[in-house]
């Protein structure tokens, strides 16, 4: 019993040690939100769910750790190693044109596994590649681009065209808040971690707050994207798929619920679809709210998500028009109980599914 007992306290020992041995690398120092993101992603999956953190730039330091990110002048997936400061770097995302940071190293090759333990799917399942897609085009490319000093807007283009910043808005994104907190913390001053046997604390422990501020901001972003988006995807494809029973242009999409997020998933779609430009859809309507006898929406599609354009918008004659102006425009085919159309034509609004369906029908003929 004795030996038994001592065997299991040896195996636990072993294990122990075994997961202390897994060391995250980076830098000490000023610290920034692509090394901050790119240690709490790790963290996220199990084999660096116990990680110790080593912040150095010591060569002997970083050769003892596990993974290195952002610092060590190397990127070899195979040597787990992440550093993107090198001359000759110039990896990207497949079909991105922004090069990769700390963070988008380790995104690229860890996203898929992290994207799937979240969400209890196989790492190969399509839901887990369209995730995969959407938190780096929402989240982890600004952060690459920041790092790597990358303008969202080509300066001599807007200057050219006139156009004039009118407010600063870089103090509040995140990797200048991340910024702010390499300097002492404003509600602590004078209160310092560090003792002549680790200096470093002070530090380490601002870049710990970093990096769960970070990392709390792609959990929401994973989130939502998971349990809002993805399964928004899924009823626009079906109210796409039926296109051809609501309207003979088979260019309405009706949407069942109020608060679907349609217009990426439905330019997607089409895309996907092949669709040419005169069989894309032009309106979508929806219930305004979730509750029975909820009024209805009638939504002119746009030409592309940024733009203001509409493919086709609500006719002229209704712009700007309520109430019971509106019916008289709108004539006997429609019933009464229509509300609005927005002056610039791309929303309007009736107290029936059935009238704003009469209005669609109306518009797309018109």
């Amino acid at each position: 019993m004795l030996r038994l007992f001592r065997n299991m306290a040896t195996e636990v020992a072993a294990k122990r040690v075994k997961m202390d041995t897994v060391k995250i690398g980076t830098h000490n120092g000023h610290f920034h939100a692509d090394e901050a993101l790119a240690v709490y992603m790790l963290r996220m999956l199990p084999t660096y769910n116990s990680a110790s953190l080593i912040r150095t730039r010591d060569p002997a330091l970083l050769d003892t750790c596990h993974t290195v990110v952002d610092v060590g002048g190397v990127y070899d997936d195979s040597k787990r190693r992440y550093d993107h400061h090198q001359r000759e770097f110039t990896t990207t995302l497949p079909e991105h044109k922004t090069k990769l940071s700390s963070a988008g190293l380790v995104y690229m090759h860890y996203g898929k596994a992290i994207i799937a333990q979240h969400t209890k799917l196989p790492v190969d399942h399509p839901d887990v590649e369209l995730l995969f897609q959407k938190l780096y085009d929402d989240f982890v490319e600004a952060i690459d681009a920041n790092d790597n000093g990358i303008s969202k807007y080509d300066s001599d283009k807007l200057s050219q065209a006139g156009i004039e910043e009118k407010f600063k808005s870089g103090g509040v994104t995140l990797p200048a808040l991340v910024g702010d907190l390499n300097h002492e913390d404003p509600l602590n001053p004078g209160i310092t971690r560090a003792t002549a046997d680790a200096p470093q604390a002070e530090e380490d422990y601002r870049f710990g707050q970093a990096s769960t501020l970070m990392g709390n901001a792609f959990l929401r972003k994973l989130h939502g994207a998971a349990t809002a988006w993805l399964p928004a995807r899924a009823v626009v494809k079906t109210s796409f798929e039926q296109r051809e029973t609501q309207d003979p242009s088979a260019q309405l999409l009706v949407l069942p619920r109020a608060g679907i997020p349609w217009k990426e998933h439905l330019y997607n779609i089409e895309q996907e679809a092949g669709l040419p430009e005169e069989k894309k859809i032009l309106y979508v309507i929806f219930p305004e709210k979730e509750e029975p006898g909820s009024k209805w929406r009638i939504q002119a599609v746009s030409k592309d998500m940024a733009s203001f354009v509409n493919r086709k918008s609500l006719p002229e004659p209704w712009r700007g028009v309520r109430d019971a102006d509106l019916d008289n425009l709108l004539g006997p085919d429609v019933e009464d109980g229509a509300i609005f159309v927005h002056a610039s034509g791309f929303i309007g609004g009736h107290k029936t599914e059935a009238g704003v369906r009469a209005m669609a029908a109306k518009a797309l003929v018109g």
